[in-house]
């Protein structure tokens, strides 16, 4: 007498799997190539500190003047000082100090070129002569 079995289907557990290759999503290995870090990256503390150096740097100089033309040269005389920190310590210190003090220079010799231009429109005359 022979029992009837059900047919089993494929099997399914003798195939191997496919190898997939990952999609870089979640990296399986190390990287192909190297990585390469930044030694000293620009942190947000270092550009605040720089910042706030270069404004109380452009105000101690702006208070110097005692008339617009004298505020005005006093404001780029600070600001070229500035910029040449900046410059030396992009090349030998906190970059990210460096940025703080080029942006707010920028922003002090902006302001600077906006009273001169208020004055000359309002007076006719150019201030800085």
């Amino acid at each position: 007498m022979t029992i009837a079995r059900p047919d089993p289907g494929p099997d399914f557990g003798s195939a191997r799997p496919i190898p997939r290759t990952p999609s870089g999503l979640f990296p399986s290995g190390p990287p192909a190539r190297p990585t390469y870090r930044e030694p000293h990256p620009i942190t947000g503390g270092g550009v605040a500190t720089g910042g706030g150096a270069a404004a109380g740097w452009l105000l101690l100089f702006g208070l110097l003047g005692t008339d617009v033309a004298s505020y005005a040269w006093w404001t780029v005389i600070a600001g070229l000082l500035a910029w040449v920190t900046a410059l030396v310590l992009v090349r030998h210190g906190d970059r990210g100090v460096a940025t703080g003090v080029a942006i707010v220079t920028a922003g002090g010799w902006s302001i600077a070129a906006a009273v001169v231009a208020v004055r000359w429109a309002t007076s006719g005359d150019w201030p800085l002569w």
